[in-house]
């Protein structure tokens, strides 16, 4: 019997996670050098084969929780397809501005070709140009792509393709597009950014920006990464596939910099249904940063006023959460110590279950003395321990290396579907 399409749902970012999609870190990490690595978005360099081994806890762990897709498999499935591989291939090449591979990435089989899009294709020197070009990648490695949150965001029953706020991040979104549209495994709507204003290099958005609070409430982050212009365009999207009842959309302006801040979810996530982990600074302290609820009803924005934070925005919408603090409550160093490796980036794999990094012992800390568990990954790999239970639970993953890459739990996960909450 011919295996159905899985339908993509997520109303929630705590629902019970049925379905998810990863991509394990690979060569095209190794493939990094200092000169690249600003142009890469890091910060750093990392150990492949140690931070392979702290993904394994997290494939480890997710795997035994819900259906785990991955971005290789399902990209070499796209590429099976002559019409969908040479739609992407040329996409790619005309927006990378290297027409001249194009032959030869078609002459490839199709997991060598999905091999060269994710972890970079050489150069040819052949030419005096080609010769005094002091890259050596016509198609540059995508370094971030472990971090699946970012390229595309699933909303409701739809996947929003991001126009990315760097250009060396695109491909992700071109092959995120190719997936969600050809590999023939889910059924969704796609709302892609890059076919509204593709030229308008003020309209950008990034998945760990958007965070579903409940099915009608949406968060969004306001910096380095999405722009007012990118939140408008979601606005209006939403709008137009869901135009009846009403709708809130909370925005959170962010710093600029440090780095740490570039996304939403590096400051704000949701722990449980009336938890939430909270860089306290930013979220609660009085500081810059405007918080605003836009309100949309029927289709149309009827609303733009500020507030005083993301937590009085939701209480009034009904939901009281409880904030955890980053880092704890007793030292403002060990909260920028803590936020700074993705202490406040937890993903969620069902109501008051989550995961997120071992090494930042006072964030867990906290978590413990709110009532959660702490469990080492391999334990419940191993068997060793259960997350099954109403009981509240922190999967803790090690990081060393991960971390250097600027995200953290939420970030390395994209869930495809998830059971409903009952609120």
């Amino acid at each position: 019997m011919e295996k159905k399409p899985l339908q993509i749902d997520i109303q929630s970012e705590i629902g019970q996670l049925n379905a998810v999609l990863l991509h394990t870190p690979g060569a095209e990490v190794e493939n990094m050098t200092p000169k690249m690595a600003q142009r890469a978005l890091y910060s750093d360099i990392l150990n492949l084969s140690i931070a392979q081994e702290e993904y394994k806890q997290l494939s480890g762990v997710l795997s035994k929780i819900a259906n785990v897709y991955t971005v290789t498999d399902l990209l070499v499935r796209v590429l099976e397809n002559p019409i969908e591989r040479e739609e992407l291939v040329k996409k790619i090449c005309l927006t990378e501005n290297v027409m001249e591979y194009y032959d030869t990435l078609m002459e490839m089989n199709s997991a060598r070709l999905a091999k060269a899009l994710i972890e970079g294709l050489p150069a040819r020197i052949n030419t005096l140009t080609s010769f005094l070009n002091e890259d050596y990648y016509a198609l540059f490695p995508l370094y971030n792509f472990y971090f699946t949150r970012d390229a595309a965001v699933t909303i409701g029953n739809n996947a929003l393709i991001c126009k990315m706020a760097n250009k060396v991040r695109m491909r992700e979104s071109l092959i995120m597009q190719a997936i969600y549209k050809g590999s023939g495994e889910f059924t969704c709507g796609i709302i892609d950014a890059y076919d509204h204003t593709p030229l308008n290099p003020n309209l950008f958005m990034e998945g760990g920006d958007i965070l579903i609070a409940r099915e009608d409430v949406l968060l969004i982050g306001n910096g380095v990464r999405t722009s007012s212009q990118g939140i408008d365009f979601l606005a209006s999207r939403l709008s137009a596939i869901a135009p009846q009842g009403r709708r809130h959309i909370i925005v959170q302006q962010l710093p600029h910099t440090p780095e740490s801040f570039i996304h939403l979810d590096m400051v704000f996530t949701m722990l449980d249904k009336n938890k939430c982990m909270v860089f306290e600074p930013l979220i609660l302290g009085d500081n810059q940063y405007q918080t605003i609820h836009i309100v949309i009803d029927n289709g149309k924005i009827t609303k733009i006023s500020s507030v005083a934070n993301i937590l009085s925005a939701l209480k009034g919408l009904g939901m009281d959460l409880e904030p955890v603090v980053c880092g704890g409550k007793a030292d403002e160093w060990d909260q920028e110590r803590e936020q700074w490796h993705s202490g406040a980036n937890f993903f969620a794999f069902a109501p008051g279950k989550v995961i997120s990094y071992a090494r930042n012992t006072h964030t867990l800390d906290e978590l413990a003395n709110h009532g959660f568990e702490i469990i080492p990954a391999w334990d419940i790999i191993e068997g060793r321990a259960t997350i099954e239970g109403d009981k509240k639970c922190v999967v803790t993953i090690e990081g060393s290396e991960l971390p250097r890459g600027g995200g953290g739990a939420r970030c390395m996960t994209m869930p495809l579907s998830r059971k409903e909450v009952q609120w």
